[in-house]
């Protein structure tokens, strides 16, 4: 569905708002060389700690640093992609894929009128500008219920009001402008992510299966692929720089598979990685799961927040992808010079209702410091960027900025 309108007067505040929301660079922090942030799916805190089907993220959890009292902020996923990179959701409540060089969209910002699943909205217009993002409320009644007892959005009392001059960027933006690197590392991306809304590394949303000659049998179309890659999971694809790559360093060419010469583990061996990368395994490997895949890939049976309810391979087939990512990290010449961080987290809980929180694993692992610290105060996606924000020596963005919102220091260390 397009949404065509004039953009005169919004251009004027959209110009009169820029910048509100990037403040000061966060003094909170130590210098931070590469930070590695890895983003796992919908487990809550209690379902992976003391999980015997995770025994490698349990272990990491005990030697490295480990936040008791983190939350993710909302739902559903790409809500929460979107804070961990720019700490809003831009006025994005919703998976939709991206409307993908739509130039003539109103932003969600623009209109202030969010984009949700129910009632189903179109898909996302390329974020840009400024404007006001969606409310986050103590609860949530408009995903997977409509009604009591809801979601949870954060832990059940804490909230967030809709802010009128949130900036349309993320760490990515941010990054260039300083001269700095980044990439946002995808398993199973396609080459090239444009107008790919999933894949399975080889076949996309675009394959044209009539095409394929001779015919596949028996015949398959685009709702056979098993959705490996998703872009919901890569934030940066969703803002208009990135899609129109007008300066390269914003654009596509700072997307890569885990595999290739450009990917994840060649930039790992050659220790030439990013100050800040992004890693998002595939739907089977982030604990996701897919209901057309293997059985180690299958979605939980339950959700109801215990662990009764999980499908133990699919915890199994997680752990050992983020052990194989975190021994990778390590191996690198990169983790051996200077000041780094491996931030392993997930993104929210697996939409369980009330009572049960949004609380998630968050673990940090640095190459400094002691290690086996365990952190229970308050933290949600917005303190994970703030502090990365100051470690990178970055301005703080959106709700990184409120005043509520603490550096996690003493699980990253105090300047």
């Amino acid at each position: 569905m397009k949404r065509k309108t004039l953009f005169a007067g919004l251009l004027a505040l959209a110009t009169s708002a820029a910048f509100a929301q990037e403040g000061a660079v966060p003094k909170e922090i130590p210098h931070l060389d590469h930070v590695f942030v890895i983003m796992m799916e919908n487990h809550g805190y209690s379902q992976i700690l003391n999980n015997p089907n995770a025994p490698f993220v349990n272990r990491y959890a005990r030697t490295a640093n480990l936040a008791t009292n983190y939350f993710a902020v909302a739902h559903p996923s790409l809500t929460n992609y979107l804070e961990v990179v720019g700490g809003s959701n831009f006025g994005v409540l919703s998976d939709n894929a991206p409307d993908w060089h739509d130039a003539s969209c109103l932003t969600n910002l623009a209109t202030g009128v969010p984009a949700t699943d129910n009632p189903p909205t179109p898909n996302i217009c390329p974020i840009r500008g400024s404007g006001t993002d969606a409310a986050t409320p103590a609860m949530d009644f408009t995903n997977e219920t409509q009604g009591p007892p809801g979601e949870v959005n954060i832990d059940g009392t804490s909230s967030y009001p809709a802010v009128t001059s949130t900036l349309g960027e993320t760490i990515a933006e941010q990054l260039v402008a300083k001269g700095k690197t980044w990439k946002s590392y995808q398993e199973d991306v396609p080459a090239n992510p444009d107008t790919v809304n999933y894949s399975d590394g080889v076949f996309t949303n675009n394959t044209d299966f009539t095409k394929i000659n001779p015919p596949l049998t028996p015949p398959l179309t685009s709702s056979d692929i098993v959705q490996l890659y998703a872009a919901k999971h890569n934030p940066f694809v969703y803002f208009e720089d990135v899609q129109e790559g007008t300066n390269p360093r914003l654009s596509y060419a700072q997307i890569a598979d885990f595999e290739g010469a450009n990917g994840l583990y060649a930039d790992l061996r050659s220790g030439k990685v990013p100050d800040f990368s992004f890693i998002a395994p595939n739907q089977c490997n982030d604990q996701h799961g897919r209901g057309n895949s293997t059985p180690f890939c299958n979605f939980d049976p339950k959700s109801d927040g215990t662990q009764a309810g999980l499908n133990p391979a699919l915890i199994l087939v997680g752990d050992n992808a983020v052990e194989k990512l975190v021994s990778a990290i390590h191996s690198s010449p990169a983790w051996k010079r200077g000041h780094n961080a491996i931030v392993l987290l997930w993104d929210e809980n697996d939409y369980s209702l009330a009572p049960n929180t949004n609380q998630v694993i968050t673990i940090v692992d640095t190459n400094y410091g002691s290690g086996h610290r365990r952190s229970a105060r308050f933290y949600t996606h917005f303190s994970l960027l703030r502090t990365l924000e100051g470690g990178l020596e970055l301005p703080c963005l959106n709700h990184a900025c409120d005043a509520g919102t603490a550096a996690m220091t003493d699980l990253f260390g105090e300047r």
